[in-house]
């Protein structure tokens, strides 16, 4: 099953860290934020894990919980935890999904319906694109998804600022520019007749016919 932005996110039954989770009823009216881990004990998702628990408390003020995925078993990831915390100074407050059996990394579209069943014996590089971020929203909607390549760590703050702009841009009829972060001016969409503009963004700026910007509203 291919995944796309606007499909809703697969539901699951899990045992993480945290114990068992419905994914759905785990997100509940939240934001969530899903990254997966070719397996557990290796050095950059190390550093990715520490920097995300480093980051927790940003993602929980915009109302998004945060929840890891490694393709190994619970008991391995509770003994990965001290060093990710040894490593970034930050202990790994978030749950992180078990899957030893790789269903979940399957559901997501991450390793083919032919990966097998098992993690056991599975090297990193047969994992690696199990290096995915889902961002999904409180509808269950998947309204981000990133993967990387095995050598490349994540951005994290990235995804804040992506977060920043797809929270924004649900409640008000504005885009937002490259580059843009949090206070900067925004665009005004398409669906926004001059008039309406006029009216709701008083003092907008026409860049172009169909680009007119304004200040971030509030």
């Amino acid at each position: 099953m291919s995944l796309r932005i606007n499909d809703e996110a697969p539901n699951f039954t899990a045992e993480t860290t945290h114990g068992t989770i419905s994914f759905h009823d785990w997100i509940g009216d939240n934001w969530a934020v899903l990254f997966s881990h070719p397996k557990d004990f290796t050095p950059v998702c190390t550093t990715e894990l520490g920097a995300m628990a480093g980051l927790e408390s940003e993602f929980s003020s915009r109302g998004a919980k945060v929840i890891g995925l490694s393709v190994d078993p619970v008991d391995s990831h509770a003994k990965w935890a001290q060093d990710i915390e040894d490593v970034g100074g930050h202990k790994v407050n978030y749950p992180m999904i078990g899957d030893p059996e790789l269903k979940v990394a399957k559901l997501y579209d991450m390793l083919p319906a032919d990966a097998g069943s098992t993690s056991e014996g599975r090297t990193p590089a047969l994992n690696a694109p199990v290096r995915t971020v889902f961002v999904i929203g409180p509808d269950k909607r998947i309204k981000l998804q990133l993967a990387y390549p095995m050598t490349t760590g994540r951005n994290f703050n990235e995804i804040l600022r992506v977060l920043d702009s797809m929270q924004l841009t649900s409640k008000h009829k504005v885009a937002t520019p490259a580059n843009w972060k949090q206070g900067e001016d925004v665009i005004i969409t398409g669906a926004v007749s001059n008039e309406e503009a006029a009216k709701a963004f008083p003092g907008y700026k026409t860049v172009k016919p169909y680009l007119r910007t304004t200040a971030q509203p509030q």
